[in-house]
């Protein structure tokens, strides 16, 4: 090593003081004590035998048969059990404490006696969660002449990925934890660039075609039947604000879609009064900022194509 880069390290003791002053400064963006915030590593983990669960036979396990299957389902929820339990009681203690502006050893409640019972109510609507799956995964078969079977669609599609993680992050949602449905749409989010908040409200036999650039809202309620394609934006059309200028984050903010609803690629449907009638079409790149009656088809006038020689 030579001497230059010696000296150079010298410099680095230095900004380890600097870089940990700063978590004085800003205590806005680090955590730090003996209360431990939600794993990303171990929710994504949770994520991942779910979905062997959902979809027996498709992940890492094969050979799966109906006299094995019980076993291996069973060894799989009592894993999540605990694992579960530990990551929601994690994200409830966590909101607490920041709610009431509590340090770690103040008293708090038993947050592992709650997150325990959040688990097993949220493992318990897996039947219904698969349920309702079956209904998404026909619905991307009826809907795509170019799917060759239902395997295809399990294996393949992102739209399927999404909605399959959307429906656990919502079950979450419902039961009021924290933090770890947004942790699961995220991870989502990233794998299948569509963004679905836990906190829409989506009907059965959904279809998102291709996906890419999908956003739905989290006040966004949709009905049976619903399709949409790739960069469909259901979203707000302003946030409103209180007297003393912060967001108001209880209010409807986003679209309903109701029954059997087409909205075509790039399409925009925004606003918390604004409805889309059942059996209704929005075309290609539309913007819809109000609502629109049952059975229309709204499109943009057709452009003009224009053609020149080359230079």
């Amino acid at each position: 090593m030579m001497a230059t880069d010696i000296r150079l390290k010298d410099l680095l003791p230095d900004l380890t003081d600097r870089i940990v002053d700063t978590y004085h400064e800003i205590g806005s963006i680090n955590h730090l004590g003996h209360c431990p915030l939600p794993s990303v590593d171990a929710v994504v983990e949770i994520a991942e035998s779910l979905k062997e669960i959902l979809y027996p036979g498709y992940r890492k396990r094969q050979n799966l048969h109906f006299g094995n299957v019980t076993y291996h389902v069973g060894d799989l929820i009592d894993g999540l059990h605990d694992r579960l339990t530990q990551q929601i009681a994690r994200a409830l203690r966590h909101d607490f404490r920041r709610k009431n502006q509590l340090a770690c050893g103040e008293v708090q409640p038993d947050f592992e006696a709650v997150g325990q019972e959040k688990a097993i109510r949220f493992l318990q609507r897996i039947p219904d969660v698969r349920h309702l799956l079956a209904t998404d995964v026909q619905a991307a078969f009826d809907g795509d002449p170019a799917a060759g079977s239902l395997d295809e669609i399990i294996f393949c599609y992102p739209g399927l990925e999404a909605i399959t993680i959307y429906r656990l992050a919502h079950e979450l949602h419902k039961l009021d934890v924290p933090l770890v449905p947004r942790m699961l749409s995220e991870w989502s989010h990233s794998k299948t660039g569509i963004d679905i908040h836990p906190g829409a409200r989506i009907g059965p036999s959904f279809f998102i075609d291709h996906g890419t650039g999908v956003v739905i809202g989290a006040t966004t309620e949709i009905a049976a039947g619903v399709k949409v394609y790739q960069g469909v934006t259901l979203g707000a059309l302003s946030f409103a604000k209180d007297n003393e200028g912060n967001l108001v984050r209880n209010s409807k903010r986003h679209p309903t879609i109701e029954e059997n609803v087409v909205i075509y690629a790039n399409a925009t449907v925004l606003g918390g009064t604004t409805t889309i009638g059942r059996n209704s079409v929005i075309g290609a790149s539309a913007s819809v900022y109000e609502s629109v009656p049952p059975n229309t088809v709204v499109t943009l006038e057709k452009p003009t194509l224009r053609m020149r020689q080359a230079s």
